[in-house]
């Protein structure tokens, strides 16, 4: 009898999940629950590019013009988040390739040359936007300008070389101190603010009135983006390979267990998300202060308006958290992305070295020549340039997955295919639409 889940080679994990195949056993005689134990973590690195500071931003900028209105939004991009980061889920141990891999043998090289580019510029705006958190909460924190902020940022790199070797569940550990000190972090706000949770509870219902105009509609479409980052289903599918699986029972029980990771940590980031929504609106928009775009003025707003200093230092805690959670995974996603498209290996510490310095530039320029105003701008941009790039990276994965020459019996369903298909149209037409209002075709 074949086993469910096979021993590795080698046990050693390096930090970067295209050398760690199969690091991680999973025994079958296990019980259910200590199963579930060690297939968590992929879904938790995943979680956090949710989190990141782009997010903030258009949640902060939702929140405090819109009010609670713009809550089914962050609900309904989350389930489609989950939605396709279980598809990614699937398609690597289904296949035991990622999809940036698959991209490349399946399609001309023309064509997995442009997929490569576009993914690139995913990470580089996910990774502005973490460069613009990182150093705002550089200068709330330790009081240095921006321009000194953005340089620190560069010092990240040296965390990365610091957990080269250090083993994936160990950076995964470490992910979960960040997520949890960012979820720590909007409890202590949403307890100082006492938000109107019947107003919190009709925002989640969803409303075609609530984006029947261009300015809510843009801002949904950067909560979109900054929600179901492209970069991110190249990741996953990377790596839920760090566990060791072999024969169809085994590919089975962990496709299973990894959707149980997916919802369980993509739950938490709806959560933190819709806090940060929430925080905005009972602390702006309830008191009449809709003007507030940017994550500074909402720092220097919230200790006047909570009636104390805790939240405001809660909340410059927690954006510098979230923006080393996403530091961590735009390296692995791109490292995944360069092996996978280019067969490029590079040290991890190498890979965040550039990537860090294709994003420092445009943010160093922004804080110079706009000042503290770059930010907000830059970071809600950032997160809209998400949202263009991921039909390209969503049309593969659901092609993909929909074969059943290459994923055999874990093939998707019909149900499962026509809601991929359609929420593909769905993103597709929004960002059409948006493309249309930036060129005033529409």
């Amino acid at each position: 009898m074949t086993p469910m889940f096979s021993l590795p080679k080698t046990a050693t994990a390096p930090f970067c999940p295209s050398e760690v195949a199969g690091s991680i056993v999973v025994p079958a005689e296990l019980p259910w629950w200590k199963k579930a134990a060690r297939f968590a973590g992929p879904g938790l690195l995943v979680s956090v590019g949710y989190m990141d500071p782009g997010n903030w931003a258009t949640d902060i900028e939702a929140g405090s013009r819109f009010g609670y209105r713009l809550l089914f939004v962050v609900l309904l991009s989350s389930l489609a988040a989950i939605l396709l980061q279980c598809l990614a889920a699937r398609l690597g141990i289904a296949t035991r390739k990622d999809l940036a891999r698959l991209s490349s043998e399946r399609y001309p090289k023309a064509v997995g040359r442009v997929q490569w580019v576009l993914a690139e510029i995913s990470i580089i705006s996910c990774d502005l936007a973490e460069v613009l958190g990182s150093a705002l909460a550089f200068k709330l924190l330790f009081n240095v300008s921006l321009p000194v902020g953005v340089a620190l940022t560069a010092l990240d790199t040296f965390i990365v070389l610091g957990l080269q070797g250090q083993g994936f569940r160990r950076v995964e550990a470490i992910i979960l101190g960040l997520v949890g000190t960012i979820g720590v972090c909007f409890v202590v706000q949403l307890f100082l603010l006492g938000p109107d949770w019947a107003a919190v509870a009709a925002g989640f219902v969803p409303s075609l009135h609530a984006l029947s105009s261009r300015e809510p509609l843009y801002l949904a479409i950067g909560i979109l983006g900054a929600t179901i980052m492209p970069h991110n289903l190249y990741l996953h599918s990377s790596i839920v390979q760090t566990r060791a699986v072999s024969g169809d029972e085994g590919k089975r029980a962990a496709i299973r267990l990894t959707r149980v990771d997916t919802v369980a940590s993509l739950g938490l980031a709806l959560l933190i998300n819709a806090s940060i929504l929430i925080v905005a609106a009972s602390a702006f928009h309830r008191t009449g202060r809709t003007d507030v775009a940017d994550i500074s003025d909402a720092y220097q707003l919230l200790a006047p308006i909570a009636g104390s200093t805790v939240a405001a230092l809660a909340f410059a805690i927690g954006l510098f958290a979230s923006g080393q959670s996403s530091t961590f995974t735009g390296t692995i996603a791109g490292q995944v992305i360069m092996d996978g498209f280019l067969q490029m290996k590079l040290p991890c510490w190498q890979r965040r070295l550039i990537t860090r310095g294709l994003a420092i530039i445009p943010a160093f320029i922004g804080v110079v020549t706009m000042g503290d105003r770059a930010i907000g701008a830059l970071l809600v941009a950032s997160q809209v340039v998400l949202s263009l790039q991921l039909p390209f990276a969503m049309y593969p994965l659901i092609r993909f997955t929909d074969d059943r020459r290459l994923m055999g019996v874990f093939a998707n369903s019909r149900l499962v295919s026509c809601s991929a298909w359609f929420l593909f149209a769905v993103i597709s037409a929004a960002n059409l639409w948006l493309v249309a209002q930036v060129f005033n075709l529409a």
